[in-house]
């Protein structure tokens, strides 16, 4: 009878910090975009009008008083390596780490929350299976699985670098938007390559996206202190 009485205070703790989490903040874009609607719903492939990896999550990025002080500069290396790989900008892929920092990253409560939500996103980078899956076609990880994400930050970080890859790859020459390839691309990441694209377009950023974006300005500095300090 003593264990389940032991464990009894970290289910309540965990089922607090998971009511929390899907109450307390602001959503990813689904698709919003000015006055007109993308057809995304969940994340798909990078190459579909898709959600990105981090949207359909309960809950939004609270900004950088609240993510700045979880940790995420401690993968700035990472990052540094495998944007590099990438070919994208390392200052980009970390700001989207502080972005994403809204959440517990503790692997427990990633998989307890995902016992109740399906299709949760998983990692420090907050990536749905979907795009996992598609993203690591024909790299170096292509034989990892999606459930590892919580445990493995430096995976994590490999996959949001190629799939900003492949977005980047997806962007046309020639854009009708004030908005530089970083701030596509972080876009691209939080409502999908379909909704990137309408943006490039010239379509007015919906309520969700710029908030998106603000929260993404206001990480900038940090982001960019972080991998020009790491190794």
């Amino acid at each position: 009878m003593d264990k389940p009485r032991a464990r009894w205070p970290w289910v309540v703790l965990a089922t607090l910090v998971v009511a929390g989490w899907a109450a307390g903040g602001r959503g990813h874009d689904p698709g919003s975009v000015g006055s007109r609607t993308a057809t995304d719903a969940t994340a798909l492939p990078s190459s579909s009008a898709s959600a990105g990896p981090s949207e359909g999550a309960t809950t939004g990025p609270p900004g950088p008083s609240a993510g700045a002080g979880d940790g995420v500069a401690r993968y700035a290396g990472q990052v540094k390596r495998y944007a590099a790989r990438a070919g994208i900008d390392p200052q980009v892929l970390m700001a989207i780490l502080y972005n994403e920092d809204y959440k517990p990253h503790d692997p427990a409560l990633q998989r307890a929350w995902q016992k109740l939500k399906p299709d949760a996103a998983f990692g420090i980078a907050n990536m749905h299976k979907a795009a996992f899956d598609q993203t690591k076609r024909g790299r170096d990880f292509a034989d990892r699985d999606w459930e590892e994400l919580p445990d493995d930050p430096g995976l994590a970080v490999e996959a949001a670098a190629w799939y900003l890859h492949d977005l980047a790859a997806q962007l046309p020459a020639h854009r009708a938007t004030s908005l530089t390839e970083d701030q596509l691309l972080a876009l691209g990441y939080n409502t999908g390559p379909g909704n990137m694209l309408a943006f490039a377009r010239g379509v007015t950023l919906g309520p969700l996206a710029q908030s998106y974006l603000d929260h993404l300005t206001e990480n900038w500095a940090a982001a960019g202190r972080d991998v020009r300090g790491a190794n």
